[in-house]
């Protein structure tokens, strides 16, 4: 099996500052690529930025310009820095793995459990 642990949300004011790290551990063969979505309350889940392992990213609108994605191959690591937070910042966010387990094995995604992330007005 194939475990995420994420890290490092919490409360800040608007304007500050958090970096979200997340770790891949166990059965993996490869890893195509990795991300981050979140989800506010009373929302559906969205994704707000990926990373494949050749380097490309993808941003959502809305955090174009204030978040910076960047992934560890070797490491099977994956960070969102977070600047210039707004209250509507304000949701779970969940690592995401879209992994390999063996070579003959096709890719399957993993979730992590979800840190909060809380941006006061």
């Amino acid at each position: 099996q194939v475990q995420l642990v994420e890290s490092g949300g919490g409360l800040v004011q608007a304007g500050e500052s958090l970096r979200l790290s997340c770790a891949a551990s166990g059965r993996i063969f490869s890893i195509n690529a990795m991300g981050w979505y979140r989800r506010a309350p009373g929302k559906q889940r969205e994704l707000v930025a990926a990373i494949t392992s050749g380097g490309t990213t993808n941003y959502a609108d809305s955090v174009k310009g204030r978040f910076t994605i960047s992934g560890d191959n070797a490491k099977n690591t994956v960070d969102l820095q977070m600047n210039s937070l707004k209250p509507e910042d304000t949701a779970v966010y969940y690592c995401n793995a879209d992994v390999r387990t063996s070579s003959g094995s096709s890719s399957y995604r993993y979730w992590g459990q979800g840190t909060q992330v809380t941006v006061s007005s």
